[in-house]
């Protein structure tokens, strides 16, 4: 097998190690694991394609989202989902259990039960709130760095941060005082 052109030994070390990231994003975005392993797939062919363009150097993990969200936007955006038949048969009675058992089953359930709530509501955010929301608070990206990689002004990402976080918070509260998480709010109407 051959050796990698020097171009590809460059793509390798630079844009490889975002690859869970890139996936991260993708799920977040198309909301199913099928798809955002698409999307991840060709944006890094368009990324290997294009890399002859990118700064090596500079933010590769930026530049490779915002090729991620260009082509989400120019091709998954447009394809109307259809849902997927499942065989209720085949359904392992109490995989949910079994997946999620350890030492603490109990805690990890209901662990899981939050996570899931949680990014349920992630994904119920307009699509500008989230794409910033996930590339901040779970990519940790910078505020210039989303701001380069969305191709939008700096202060655009911190109104549309602040306000994602607005809105997860609202759709949450319910959810937190219904569970125990927070006590209710006093109502001082008195």
């Amino acid at each position: 097998m051959a050796e990698p052109s020097t171009a590809g030994r460059q793509f390798n070390a630079e844009a490889l190690p975002h690859l869970d990231a890139l996936y991260r994003t993708a799920l977040r975005l198309t909301g199913d694991p099928s798809q955002a392993e698409d999307l991840v797939q060709d944006t890094m062919l368009k990324a290997y394609r294009a890399w002859r363009q990118y700064q090596p150097g500079t933010n590769a993990k930026g530049w490779l989202l915002t090729i991620l969200r260009n082509t989400f936007i120019n091709d998954y955006r447009r394809r109307k989902l259809e849902p997927i038949a499942t065989d209720l048969e085949l359904v392992e009675p109490h995989a949910l259990y079994r997946a999620i058992e350890d030492v603490d089953p109990e805690g990890a359930f209901f662990a899981k039960i939050v996570d899931e709530k949680v990014l349920e509501a992630i994904d119920a955010l307009p699509p500008d709130f989230r794409e910033v929301l996930v590339l901040s608070d779970m990519e940790g990206m910078s505020y210039g760095e989303i701001a380069e990689a969305l191709e939008i002004p700096v202060g655009t990402v911190k109104s549309r941060l602040f306000r994602a976080r607005r809105l997860l918070q609202s759709s949450l509260y319910a959810y937190a005082v219904e569970t125990g998480i927070i006590p209710p709010r006093e109502n001082h109407d008195g």
